[in-house]
């Protein structure tokens, strides 16, 4: 049997690589945050997570067959925990039973294979029993045919069959043996017959002739003993391995039914929890890549975001036919966010899950990349700068056409004029490559010089910022301003207020001579060395 959950006609390989860049992937998106409320404390579910979650479909019905059986776990929760639970149960009691291949002797072996079997057969009960109870709840075709299954193979005919094999292999009165004499008179061509050799009470007591010849060991005869073993061995060797295949078999499907359930089990925490907050989730809508991308999206959200912050703006946007999407505008004004929650749902649209939306349209990619700003090396080995472009460098090898790039604050780790001329370089050659690109900025020069030469075939957002400096945190389709506002946070964090009385320098207290404050020098500092040498002329 197979379980088929996470594909209609193969199993998920839980033991294949990641695919590149998935460190990069979960540090830059936060998919920490959603993986530990998908896992809820358990180390597996966080793990069989993470892999499912990484390893996106490229096929839009496998998406949907996905979508299928969610939304009927969704709808049916106890039950699906239930089975989950049982399989998890089965599990453990497999780890109970003692000695299993611990010994190489066919007895041994024939031994523990028939304990694991005896317990596992109670849970194979037991998932029967759920299907018959619950089999007519389910709609989505993987659920539906796996409890089918369930109630076709577990019929009352195979547990009777089953229980009469395993009370034999037990050979409570002893194992029935046949060989042949070979020309040195050992024994060859043993095999284990059914049933025992039995004697009549006429025969036992002397009455009638014996119809077998028989001897015993003595109790202290050690080579006896170890003669007579090997010689049961020979005969239950054969029985012995096709009982432990059939241990492994049933193991093995107990193994694959807690992983590919533990999936959706974990879909569920994330749903109860998203639920509890208040926070939208729709399943999206994939469709196949093709000459124009689609991306269309309402009320999308950052779903890290959303399982911490009390309250979490969401963004409508309508990106269809754009291969690049430019975002600008005010510092701290929602666009970082914005584009985790673009990684985000690309990544749960493709592994079948929900998104943190009202409604979500897009195209599925061969592969998500992300390039985030990071830290200064702390060790100096190599600049900001230098270090950004060898990500670069390490991303093109993996990336292709179909894929999907998300750039934050990219490039700006030189002066303007320089890192806008990298990201255009950069840009250009992915778009050219059919790699769709979203890209956040403050340098005005990219952007603009996108918004020149690429009117039509990219979609340019931005952060608004209020007249009182308030920022909405909702995107609106308008093109670069040279300014980011960061006099907003220099006012803020270097404590002026447009309260002081007129001629008092920001940072000078009332009756202090004036001067230029600490704080505003540094941050004149800071803005020189980004911005490099002052140019002649």
């Amino acid at each position: 049997m197979k379980a088929h959950l996470l594909f209609p006609a193969a199993d998920f390989d839980f033991e294949a690589d990641p695919p590149p860049h998935s460190a990069d992937l979960i540090q830059d998106l936060e998919l920490s945050t959603l993986l530990n409320a998908m896992a809820a404390g358990d180390k597996f579910l966080f793990d069989i997570s993470g892999k499912v979650l990484l390893a996106g479909l490229t096929d839009t019905g496998d998406i949907r067959f996905r979508q299928e059986i969610l939304a009927d776990c969704i709808a049916q929760p106890e039950v699906v925990r239930e089975m989950y639970l049982v399989a998890c149960a089965a599990l453990q009691d497999k780890r109970r039973v003692w000695g299993f291949f611990s010994s190489q002797h066919p007895t041994s072996i024939l031994s523990a294979a028939v304990g694991q079997l005896e317990v596992l057969i109670v849970r194979l009960r037991e998932l029967r029993q759920i299907a018959d109870e619950h089999a007519a709840k389910f709609g989505s075709d993987g659920l539906t045919t796996l409890l089918r299954t369930l109630q076709l193979e577990l019929d009352d005919e195979y547990f009777e069959a089953l229980s009469h094999h395993l009370r034999q292999l037990r050979f409570r009165t002893g194992e029935l043996l046949s060989a042949q004499l070979d020309r040195d008179n050992s024994g060859i061509n043993y095999v284990l017959r059914s049933g025992v050799a039995r004697r009549g009470w006429k025969e036992r007591v002397g009455i009638e002739p014996r119809s077998v010849y028989s001897f015993s060991i003595h109790p202290r005869d050690e080579a006896g003993a170890h003669a007579l073993q090997d010689i049961a061995n020979r005969g239950i060797n054969l029985v012995a391995n096709a009982a432990a295949q059939s241990a492994d078999h049933v193991s093995s499907y107990f193994t694959m039914l807690r992983a590919e359930l533990g999936f959706y089990v974990s879909c569920l925490n994330l749903h109860d929890q998203l639920a509890a907050r208040d926070q939208p989730t729709t399943f999206p809508h994939p469709a196949p890549w093709g000459s124009q991308p689609e991306f269309a999206c309402t009320d999308l959200r950052d779903a890290s975001l959303a399982l911490r912050a009390d309250r979490v703006v969401g963004n409508d946007v309508d990106a269809d036919g754009k291969k690049l999407v430019v975002v600008t505008g005010a510092n701290s004004g929602g666009k970082s966010t914005f584009l985790r929650s673009v990684g985000q749902a690309q990544l749960m649209m493709q592994c079948g899950m929900f998104v943190t939306a009202n409604a979500l349209r897009a195209s599925v990619c061969r592969q998500v990349f992300t390039h985030f700003i990071r830290e200064e090396d702390r060790a100096m080995v190599s600049g900001r700068l230098d270090e950004e472009l060898k990500r670069m460098s390490a991303i093109a090898d993996h990336a292709g056409p179909q894929c999907l790039i998300l750039f934050n604050e990219s490039f700006a780790a030189t002066n303007e004029r320089e890192g806008s001329e990298i990201g255009r370089q950069v840009v250009g050659a992915l778009l050219e490559a059919d790699i769709r690109v979203y890209f956040v900025t403050h340098q005005f020069d990219f952007a603009d010089s996108f918004h020149r030469q690429r009117p039509d075939s990219a979609l340019f957002l931005r952060a608004p910022r209020q007249p009182d400096g308030q920022r909405t945190f909702k995107l609106m389709v308008a093109e670069p301003l040279p300014t980011s506002f960061g006099r907003d946070i220099y006012d803020r964090i270097g404590g002026w207020l447009t309260e002081h009385p007129p001629g008092q320098s920001p940072g000078q207290s009332p009756g202090q001579p004036p001067g230029q404050p600490a704080a505003q020098s540094v941050a004149q500092s800071v803005a020189q060395s980004v911005a490099g040498p002052e140019q002649p002329g």
